[in-house]
């Protein structure tokens, strides 16, 4: 199972389409209408598995994504209109630029038709497509974005790996088993500015030590640049299977303010949104949770058609504390983009600083069919038969320690009555010395009878 995650994983992406591009150039709030979900297949393995002398194993876990026609409200040649993410984007990272540069980018924009906003299919949005803008950008600011060719937000994602996680064993000590001892070879990443938050804890997100309690665990994920802490919310089943469900506490993605350990996390805008720019090639990306849910609500205002609810929004995970395997999962994250009108870029229009949605996606696996099945025998349909049977046996046990002790007692009684010392057991007494002398004279007179 942890080699070849035998749960089907699915990915489920719903995008965010601006309804007013025009208006929002002119300085109106963004509307926006949520379109999907595009629904793909999401298969795991891992390579390059290697055990280690210090009780850990290093390994490469790949993601092969396939969409779901099917299970999908949309196909991936359905168009949308969203930010022009590459232009929008590259215009905040210059803002500080000098002002030629900064016109230069603007004539270099014009001549190859660039808007604030674009109209791509979904396919080119989530894997790539060809943009002049990347070789411009190149030439103008060499090493702005260090890549080439297609732009697209999931296009390391499909196909690729994760990082080189090396994890613990457990062969000494079963309570440190999952636990990343590295990523990438680093105990620490370097994307944040304090210690604690550069520290890389708990697992790589699959399984967890067992015999957990309801406190609370921990996860590094890649795709956040950072260790994630979930916390105990309640328990229950999953298709009869004792759970703990573990959520996102509210300060998660808390800014410094309202939360001081999140200060590293740092420069912060509005509570409910991490800048994830360090780790995203300096792109002024935000991650949250979908629809802002429990963010500042002047996200939430700062644009119109976003109804955060913690049933569809919220995150969690469900594990079964005995082995510390997850039974079912909804990880769920958000990627916004920060536009704003940047003088000397022409093309940004009157556009009011804004973090704007551009898509949400959860990934889902729950344990099903046969591999559900021998779970539920092997782990608690067998130790609850065991549970019942040891009262059974204990309530078996009392008449038999009843009949025990009545025959014991009956035989010790026996047994006694055998004894030459019991009083039924004497001889009759001698005759007593009165019936001497009766017996005396009897033989007497039968002594003259024969004489005479």
């Amino acid at each position: 199972m942890w080699k070849d995650i035998p749960v089907p994983f699915y990915m489920t992406v719903h995008f965010f389409e601006v309804m007013n591009p025009k208006e929002v150039l002119r300085g109106a709030k963004p509307v926006l209408s949520q379109r999907g979900p595009y629904v793909y297949r999401e298969f795991r393995y891992k390579t390059n598995i290697t055990f280690h002398d210090n009780d850990t194993v290093s390994f490469l876990e790949y993601r092969n994504l396939f969409f779901q026609p099917h299970l999908s409200n949309g196909t991936e040649d359905e168009y949308i209109i969203v930010p022009n993410i590459l232009m929008m984007g590259a215009a905040v990272m210059m803002e500080h630029l000098p002002n030629f540069v900064k016109l230069l980018l603007s004539g270099a924009l014009a001549g190859l038709k660039q808007e604030a906003f674009m109209n791509r299919t979904v396919g080119e949005i989530m894997w790539g497509y060809e943009d002049p803008l990347i070789d411009t950008i190149n030439t103008l600011v060499p090493g702005l974005i260090p890549f080439k060719g297609k732009f697209g937000l999931f296009a390391e994602l499909n196909n690729s790996n994760s990082g080189l996680f090396t994890v613990n064993t457990g062969m000494k000590d079963i309570s440190r088993v999952h636990m990343v001892d590295s990523w990438n070879g680093l105990k620490k990443v370097n994307y944040w500015r304090s210690s604690e938050c550069n520290m890389i804890n708990g697992t790589a997100g699959e399984m967890w030590p067992p015999f957990m309690s309801p406190t609370s665990l921990e996860f590094y994920s890649p795709d956040a640049c950072r260790s994630m802490t979930l916390v105990y919310e309640q328990s229950g089943k999953f298709e009869g299977v004792p759970t703990y469900r573990f959520v996102a506490p509210k300060t998660l993605f808390a800014n410094g303010t309202d939360y001081p350990p999140n200060e590293g996390f740092c420069p912060c805008m509005q509570s409910g949104i991490q800048n994830v720019s360090t780790c995203r090639l300096n792109a002024p990306i935000f991650i949250s949770h979908p629809h802002f849910y429990n963010a500042d609500p002047a996200l939430v205002n700062a644009v119109e058609g976003l109804h955060p609810s913690k049933d569809q929004h919220g995150l969690f995970l469900d594990v079964h504390p005995m082995t510390g395997i997850p039974m079912n999962c909804s990880i769920k994250l958000q990627l916004n983009l920060y536009i704003k009108q940047v003088s000397g870029i022409i093309q940004t229009g009157k556009i009011k600083p804004v973090v704007l949605p551009l898509l949400w996606f959860a990934e889902s696996g729950s344990i099903e069919g046969s591999v559900l099945k021998q779970f539920y025998t092997n782990l608690v349909l067998i130790p609850s038969l065991l549970d019942y049977l040891q009262y059974i046996f204990l309530g078996l046990s009392v008449p038999l320690i009843i009949s025990a002790a009545v025959l014991m007692a009956m035989s010790q009684r026996a047994d006694a009555k055998k004894s030459p010392c019991h009083p039924t057991s004497q001889s009759k007494p001698p005759p007593s010395s009165e019936t001497t002398p009766l017996l005396h004279d009897a033989d007497m007179l039968s002594q003259d009878d024969a004489e005479a």
